[in-house]
């Protein structure tokens, strides 16, 4: 039987099979078409009017010539400035687009202390309650078929005793109790729309997280990943560290996502900076040494992560410079637009080396031709004939019979 193989191939973890029957000795083009890794990025700027960086084609194509998750944004102060007044025509608007292009779409979050609706930060606690109720029903339930995957709770750990703003998300958690909060966002989520994968996710990586999804499982909690934030402002965490992050939150059985992935490409933030948001500079610029620095960096962290099987997905934070968090140079491309040495690497990983590229190869006596390669969407075609798309499932073998 003729096989073809991605040529780097070690990832068994990530490789699927198919069997492509055709006409003996036919030759057959096979294409890859997509991932089944998410390999996303945030796309705010895709948003009318949410950034101040235009998102023009140029823009567009260094986007999609790399990723395949968009993260949007939902953060509840901005979506909804006055009760019932929304920006849910701009954000349909950005996800329709992804969408249109094979890209699977992120709402960020449903539930946050940060952000939260300025109007709704003293208004007694059953009011709250039932306004975070309705608000997370309206997106899931608006959204589904666009938006499947959310971010349901934001940061748990530290939401009862969060102090640098006032909101009602707070108070309503330091009443409750985190579990509480987490069970009714998850609850009402998966109600509104019961195929929707429904994220945990926070940037507190120790026990306190790990003892939170204890709880919410113990409870029931349906939590169908683990969000793992990982902003590198002060530096790279390193090999070891990262299988070690994914060791323990892998024992909860759940898949992981690395959801906020950032690495400077200029001077590291200090040591000694507790809460990112405090460092505040005049200017943070790009360097030729952060550059080279990020691109090493950036493609170990995926590469560590890629050979994880419990990691379905890593999300880079901002991957332009222009408007990012911080104002940090944590993007992947500059600020006059061209792509920094960090782009091209991860794109040599995601577009070459852990990709499949157009191949034909001469069916066997039988008509036969094995495909064993990463899990993710394939078109074959013979000469002059129509193409037919496949999905090769991880771990998974499957017969493709072309014309039938």
């Amino acid at each position: 039987m003729r096989t073809i193989s991605p040529p780097e191939a070690s990832h068994a973890h990530r490789m699927g099979r198919a069997v492509i029957e055709a006409e003996p000795d036919a030759e057959v083009e096979v294409r890859q078409l997509s991932h089944e890794f998410g390999f996303g990025a945030t796309g705010f700027e895709a948003v009318p009017g949410y950034k101040n960086s235009p998102w023009d084609s140029h823009r567009q194509d260094l986007w999609l010539g790399l990723f395949n998750w968009a993260t949007l944004p939902f953060y509840w102060g901005r979506f909804e400035s006055a009760p019932g007044r929304t920006i849910s025509a701009e954000l349909r608007a950005a996800a329709e687009w992804f969408t249109a292009r094979g890209v699977k779409v992120k709402g960020h979050p449903l539930t946050w202390h940060t952000g939260a609706p300025a109007w709704l930060a003293d208004a007694p606690l059953d009011q709250v309650e039932a306004r975070l109720r309705d608000r997370v029903r309206r997106e899931v339930a608006g959204f589904a078929g666009l938006v499947d995957v959310w971010d349901a709770v934001n940061e748990s750990v530290i939401a009862p005793v969060f102090k640098a703003e006032r909101n009602a998300i707070t108070r309503l958690t330091w009443a409750k109790g985190r579990l509480a909060v987490i069970g009714l966002a998850f609850g009402e989520a998966k109600a509104a729309n019961p195929a929707a994968t429904l994220l945990l996710n926070d940037f507190d990586l120790s026990s306190a997280y790990e003892c939170l999804v204890e709880g919410a499982l113990a409870a029931g909690v349906p939590v169908d990943a683990l969000g793992l934030q990982t902003h590198m402002h002060q530096g790279f965490r390193g090999e070891e560290q990262l299988r070690g992050i994914v060791e323990r939150f892998g024992r909860f059985g759940l898949p992981l996502h690395f959801t906020e992935t950032t690495l400077v490409s200029g001077d590291l933030m200090p040591a000694e900076i507790v809460d990112l948001n405090d460092y505040q500079i005049p200017s943070w610029p790009s360097t030729a040494e952060g550059e080279a620095r990020q691109a090493d960096e950036l493609v170990r962290h995926y590469r560590t992560l890629l050979a994880e099987p419990a990691v379905r997905a890593i999300t880079y934070w901002d991957p332009f410079d222009a408007d990012a968090w911080l104002g940090a140079p944590s993007g992947l491309v500059r600020l006059d637009g061209s792509p920094k040495p960090a782009y091209q690497a991860l794109l040599g990983l995601v577009r070459g080396a852990w990709w499949v590229a157009p191949t034909t190869a001469r069916a066997d006596h039988c008509g036969r031709i094995a495909v064993n390669a990463w899990s993710g969407r394939y078109s074959a075609a013979t000469p002059g004939g129509q193409a037919q798309e496949f999905e090769i499932v991880r771990g998974g073998s499957s017969v493709v019979r072309l014309g039938a």
